[in-house]
């Protein structure tokens, strides 16, 4: 065969090679590949703001906090014309991070420090100012006074534009769990023992800065761990006396406990029916628009004194007390009904029956005008439509705060800082609800 070929044309040779190769369909040489070359430059024009849609959320959270006045966030700013010292982050920047943060269920600094990196809206806030999340997390619990005055601020400049209007106020507690193991919670006896221990570990770690094996930052650390343990042992002995008070009997007394992880914190009736370590945040919302017009926290499981207090700032907030105040069951107690019946304002309350018996709405001998009012109040049929108006407002806070804003957890400790938290998340609730009622 090959004879043959030879014989013949070289042009008729190449043909018949070729008709070979496609007949059978198989490729000659060595494949072509586009190979990763991850060393180049790539120069790519690219701007922060055409990231973002026009509508996005996190422009209209900036636009809001735009009109506000920051001037809180900046007294504690030590960076000043004319004197040394890095440049301050702007405030605007990282209150507008944590409200947008919180609005979409964000609550670790550390997460949010990723999210400034990795995700155009958190980018777009930034503006190209670098954050860290030390600065991010001390931030969100260090300026409670002037959180407190931007939360008022917003209810003012919603109140003058016409959204909020205090006709009917319902309250509501949410219990929300501490950042405590409840095997952290001790009695008197072991949290003096576990006082001389720490004691005992402070001045050991003292003497670790002459240990040439141990580096001054890492003997730094422990000392300032052994001082916090010790200080947070000394809060939980301080804290004893306000939980004896809380109990009822004498044996109950005998075995108050305190937390030597968050020593504010105590074990209260969760949803669920169990018992946990928590705190107690309360809401004050208009049934009207949805705005929270006033947030608390507190570690008491009950909700017996709170209804006075909430009335009181809603008009420290307002300048004005609510007409009406929409409570469950667990606020009933006469005292704080007569004082709110003496601010005019009336409280709708379910009156309080025995178990397989209807309630009883005539009023009682030794009813003050007030009490009897409200017992009255509460049998006609007003009386229970305007209540149901509770629950639509109230449970639908609870439920945006925990379901939403991601309040399930506190991952800081202590009341002040848990009051801090619950203030972002009423102050993000408004702020969004700000955004809607103004485009409505």
């Amino acid at each position: 065969m090959s004879d043959q070929l030879s014989l013949l044309d070289p042009s008729k040779v190449a043909a018949v090679a070729a008709a070979t190769v496609i007949a059978t369909n198989e490729p000659t040489g060595a494949p072509r590949l586009k190979r990763a070359n991850r060393e180049q430059l790539i120069l790519r024009p690219y701007d922060l703001d055409s990231t973002l849609p026009a509508d996005h959320d996190a422009r209209a959270v900036w636009r809001v906090v735009d009109k506000l006045d920051l001037s809180g966030f900046l007294k504690p700013i030590r960076a000043r014309e004319g004197e040394p010292g890095q440049s301050a982050i702007d405030p605007a920047i990282l209150v507008t991070l944590w409200l947008y943060a919180t609005s979409q269920g964000v609550g670790s600094a550390r997460e949010l420090d990723r999210l400034c990196k990795e995700h155009d809206a958190y980018r777009w806030i930034c503006g190209g100012v670098s954050v860290n999340y030390h600065t991010l997390a001390d931030y969100r619990v260090d300026h409670q006074e002037a959180l407190d005055e931007l939360f008022t601020q917003v209810l003012a400049v919603m109140t003058k534009e016409g959204l909020v209007t205090l006709t009917r106020v319902a309250q509501d507690g949410t219990r929300v769990r501490a950042s405590a193991g409840a095997d952290s919670f001790r009695r008197e006896r072991t949290l003096t023992d576990l006082l001389g221990e720490a004691r005992d570990q402070v001045e050991h770690v003292k003497g670790l800065a002459d240990d040439a094996s141990v580096t001054k930052r890492e003997a730094a650390a422990r000392r300032r761990a052994a001082e916090e343990r010790e200080e947070r042992i000394e809060r939980a002995l301080a804290e004893l006396p306000k939980v004896r008070e809380s109990k009822k009997t004498e044996e109950d007394k005998k075995e108050a406990r305190a937390s030597t992880t968050d020593p504010d914190a105590r074990v209260m009736k969760m949803s669920d029916g169990g018992y946990r370590p928590a705190y107690n945040v309360q809401f004050a919302t208009t049934t009207a628009e949805k705005v929270i017009v006033g947030v608390g926290a507190t570690n008491v499981g009950s909700d017996k004194n709170e209804l006075t207090p909430m009335l009181d700032q809603i008009q420290e907030r307002t300048g004005e007390r609510p007409k009406e105040a929409l409570v469950d069951g667990g606020y009933v107690k006469l005292e704080q009904i007569e004082a709110a019946a003496k601010e005019h304002t009336a409280v709708f309350a379910p009156v309080p029956a025995k178990k397989g018996k209807e309630p009883d709405y005539t009023p009682k001998p030794g009813d003050s005008d007030a009490v009897a009012a409200w017992r009255t109040r509460m049998g006609t049929e007003e009386g229970k439509r305007v209540y149901k108006e509770r629950c639509e407002t109230a449970e639908l806070v609870n439920a945006a705060a925990k379901q939403r804003f991601g309040m399930t957890g506190l991952p800081v400790r202590g009341l002040t800082k848990i009051l801090t938290i619950a203030t972002w998340t009423a102050l993000t609730y408004n702020v969004l609800r700000w955004i809607a009622l103004s485009s409505a």
